[in-house]
């Protein structure tokens, strides 16, 4: 169910759920060919089982929210914007985003070229957003985007289009950037949370595509969400086990559908419109159809959902939260 409750038993790593990155995604800006949106939720507002609502803070304090893109195609970071939160003493949480470049970027750390400090976080319907040069920057809580009927997944994909999402919300982390910044030509995406932790910094989730945590069990898991993507061919067995099972399919086809989810990167090419999976992802994409396909090995083709109605036009693009 695209990327969220990535920890075991439908939880969040570490127990956190503003840790628990959900989706990203990466579009054009509308009316702008010079500029790309890229969007990372994270904190879903509510659990599945036992089903009720998680933490009121949107955001973790001191940890890092990392949006990464390689440039050439090796799976390894080149440009990466870093996104790291605090506390004030009135319970509200302000927002810096920090820029860095080659081997930094490929680094764990708070270091980095300041472009926004102390943004104030989005709690309410308003949307607060800070703009410096050909960068934008929004935080915190919206409608959750993602469409998807989570229950009839879970009962062996016998879907009625109720959309367990419809009603929800999560933390968005929305950017605008320049191109130029992207490099001008194709790219990889993913996006990383972080914490502190004994004077170092631990990568606790990590993704781009819907849904490949529910491949991994116990030690895999955890190896895959504190992996990089140009390490991800050692999992290409792991997920091709798995779709034997759910997809009946044979060990050949099962290691092939495993390497269309493998190394788990999002394409981009910024010239194109988006359209997921080939090419980034609109906020409408239907990426749950997309992993209930490769899921069952083509036998169920849909969850009976569409995109939600309440999304913006303009940035940040997500639609305000429900019961603000």
């Amino acid at each position: 169910m695209s990327h969220h409750y990535s920890g075991p038993d439908f939880g969040f790593p570490r127990g956190d759920a503003r840790l628990d990155f959900t989706d990203l995604y990466a579009f054009p800006k509308p009316g702008d060919a010079s500029k790309s949106i890229l969007v990372m939720n994270v904190h879903p507002s509510h659990l599945v089982d036992p089903p009720g609502p998680t933490i009121a803070e949107p955001f973790a304090p001191g940890a890092l929210y990392e949006f990464r893109i390689d440039r050439n195609g090796d799976g390894v970071v080149d440009l990466a914007y870093r996104v790291q939160f605090r506390v004030h003493e009135d319970g509200s949480q302000t927002a810096t985003l920090r820029r860095v470049e080659g081997a930094q970027a490929s680094g764990k750390g708070d270091d980095g070229q300041t472009i926004v400090e102390a943004l104030q976080v989005s709690t309410d319907g308003d949307a607060r957003v800070a703009e410096v040069g050909d960068y934008r920057l929004f935080a915190g809580w919206r409608s959750d985007p993602f469409f998807f009927d989570v229950h009839g997944m879970v009962n062996h994909q016998q879907f009625t289009g109720d959309d367990f999402f419809a009603d929800k919300n999560v933390c968005g982390i929305v950017l605008e950037v320049p191109n130029s910044d992207l490099g001008g030509r194709p790219v990889s995406l993913w996006a990383r949370t972080l914490i502190g932790e004994a004077g170092d910094w631990v990568q606790v989730d990590r993704g781009a595509l819907p849904a490949q945590a529910v491949f991994l069990v116990g030690e895999e898991r955890d190896a895959y969400m504190g992996a990089e993507p140009a390490g991800d061919d050692r999992f290409v067995p792991v997920f091709a086990h798995a779709l034997e099972h759910t997809g009946r399919y044979t060990p050949e086809a099962a290691k092939r559908a495993a390497r269309t989810l493998l190394p788990d990167v999002m394409p981009y090419d910024l010239t194109r419109a988006a359209s997921f999976p080939t090419n980034g992802r609109s906020l409408t994409d239907d990426a749950g159809d997309f992993f209930v396909a490769v899921f069952t090995n083509g036998k169920v083709t849909g969850d009976k959902v569409g995109p939600h109605g309440d999304l913006l036009a303009e940035f940040p693009y997500l639609g305000p939260p429900h019961n603000a």
